[in-house]
């Protein structure tokens, strides 16, 4: 009898990790094969470093393939056209299409910058979003230092990751510094949050203190409640929004080099099927990461819909960081499992956020018990202790990826120690 199939649809952080992971929990009692657009997993963490020549692409990739099939894990670079869920059957870019028992999705998402005229890495600013991105940027900042201009950083209406606008700020600050141009570069921190800090958690303990106060010390001026309208090359065009929503003041700001977070959506493959997705193309899932409506999809990563923490004068979405995607895998898994089993799942990620946010010389770092407010805990600090902690995790969690670990004990033990757990309290 043909064992079940299961699909890990995506192959970045979330789909990686939840390969491994779910292989680990359905240990032999159903078939796994992951679908990915590439041969490549890229620590996309580090991405800001790469942008700034701190790191090079090559050391931040991992091959998949030998890993995948050490694990035991079958693997296919075709990516994936479309997903027929009333079917159960993944369509391929190739013309042809898999079946499934369980498919998991962890796509990430796609990045929206056509929806802002003159924005991305194809018009008039950078990206990190992507290693390739963060490479090409970097050409463009040695440029920068050579011939200095005024620089923004930020996220634009729509974003909902902000932690890395904020590292790219800070590490730009420090690397000018180091090229000795950094009283050439005016800067400017334009972000659709309502204040500095928010990052699309209204505030994690007191993360609008501590990064006003980093702005301040490396003069980098701000704009907050903003919307870019367009970008022309060299001008960025910009409104700030009152919270009545209407427009308080419009900026025309010139750059020679600007980095803007985009908005997020949906990827093709999922867009737009009723039931499965959101009108922005995020694929809704219950409390067990599961689909309402088409039972045998579940979902993980930035690719899940979340509604946002509450109304803003510009839109902000939630950020899906690494150890709450982490937890997302770990609640899939076990849920996959009871299913073999015959049980209905009953596993709850605990969307636990644990932050690192690497300045070069210094760092902010937060924990954020679950990651939406109220919270059972709500911590932040700073120091130069953070830079030293980024660095050992690109290296423990690339090492981590090599080898096909979901979790070795002893990230198990230092979470269990801070208190910190993947999975809520079973019912």
């Amino acid at each position: 009898m043909a064992l079940p199939k299961i699909i890990v649809l995506g192959a970045g952080l979330g789909g990686t990790i939840a390969a491994y992971e779910v292989a680990d929990a359905v240990k032999g009692r159903a078939e796994l094969m992951v679908v990915s657009n590439s041969d490549d997993y890229w620590f996309v963490p580090s991405n800001p470093w790469v942008a700034v020549r701190w790191r090079e692409p090559e050391a931040i990739r991992v091959h998949l393939p030998p890993v995948m099939k050490k694990k035991g894990i079958g693997f296919t670079s075709v990516g994936a056209k479309r997903v027929h869920p009333a079917e159960n059957r993944l369509e391929l870019n190739d013309g042809t299409s898999l079946s499934y028992d369980w498919l998991v999705i962890a796509t990430g998402p796609d990045l929206a910058f056509d929806e802002i005229p003159g924005f991305g890495p194809a018009a008039n600013t950078i990206s990190i979003c992507q290693t390739d991105h963060a490479a090409a940027a970097a050409d463009l900042f040695d440029r920068l230092a050579e011939d200095p201009k005024p620089v923004i950083v930020g996220a634009a209406q729509g974003a909902s990751c902000f932690g890395p606008a904020y590292e790219f700020a800070m590490l730009v600050d420090t690397e000018l510094k180091r090229r000795k141009v950094r009283d050439k570069v005016p800067m400017t921190f334009v972000t659709s949050e309502p204040y500095i800090g928010h990052l699309g958690l209204d505030g994690v303990g007191d993360t609008k203190g501590l990064l006003e106060s980093e702005m301040r010390e490396r003069h980098i001026k701000w704009l907050t409640s903003s919307r870019i309208t367009s970008v022309d090359p060299n001008m960025m065009h910009v409104e700030e929004i009152g919270d009545d929503g209407q427009v308080k003041k419009a900026h025309d700001l010139p750059f020679g080099l600007a980095m803007m977070m985009p908005p997020f959506r949906g990827v093709p493959a999922v867009f737009g099927i009723e039931g499965l997705t959101n009108p922005r193309g995020f694929i809704l899932v219950d409390k067990h990461q599961r689909n309402p409506g088409f039972r045998n999809v579940f979902a993980l990563g930035v690719c899940v819909a979340i509604p946002p923490t509450g109304p803003t004068p510009v839109p902000v979405g939630v950020p899906k960081t690494g150890f709450m995607i982490e937890s997302m895998v770990t609640a899939v898994a076990h849920n996959l499992s009871d299913l073999l089993d015959g049980k209905e799942p009953e596993f709850e990620a605990s969307w636990n956020a644990i932050c690192l946010a690497d300045f070069g010389d210094g760092g902010v770092a937060f924990v954020a018990q679950p990651q939406i407010p109220p919270r059972n805990t709500n911590w932040s600090s700073s120091g130069k202790w953070v830079h030293v902690a980024k660095i050992a995790f690109e290296k423990y969690f690339l090492r981590k990826v090599r080898k096909g670990e979901s979790e070795p004990f002893y990230e198990k033990l230092a979470l269990d120690a801070m208190g910190v757990k993947k999975l809520r309290t079973r019912k």
